[in-house]
């Protein structure tokens, strides 16, 4: 009774090739460690959430806080056992980003080694991209 009103045409395509994407964040050994070990205590949260916010001169900077769900827009990376999910704020900001985390005598902290940075402010506290 109705007549199709589209048409599609299908194309094959020989000699383009497919790009891999990049993954959202990576997380190195001793950043799923550390985060196990911190959801250890917490076991009513289900992982960590990264968003982030505008700090320091003019730039941006990373939050890092414990969620209890996933939220409708964030982005959820899985990780060796480890939830972590993305604000959509940060999603673009995040792109393949390695989340670590690095201790020394002095101090103990997660570090974003993001290769999309193109610079810090002076404070160092931020970042731009």
């Amino acid at each position: 009774m109705s007549a199709s009103l589209f048409r599609a045409t299908v194309w094959a395509v020989s000699k383009r090739k497919l790009q891999p994407t990049r993954a959202a964040l990576t997380l190195t050994p001793s950043a799923v460690n550390k985060i196990k070990q911190l959801l250890k205590d917490k076991p009513e949260h289900v992982g960590v959430k990264v968003g982030v916010r505008t700090r320091g001169c003019n730039g941006l900077s990373y939050t890092l806080e414990y969620t209890k769900t996933k939220g409708d827009s964030d982005e959820e990376v899985v990780q060796d056992g480890v939830r972590v999910f993305i604000e959509k704020k940060a999603q673009l900001t995040l792109l393949g980003t390695e989340m670590d985390y690095a201790e020394d005598k002095l101090s103990s902290e997660f570090v974003f080694n993001n290769p999309n940075i193109k610079g810090t402010c002076g404070c160092g506290e931020s970042f731009n991209i």
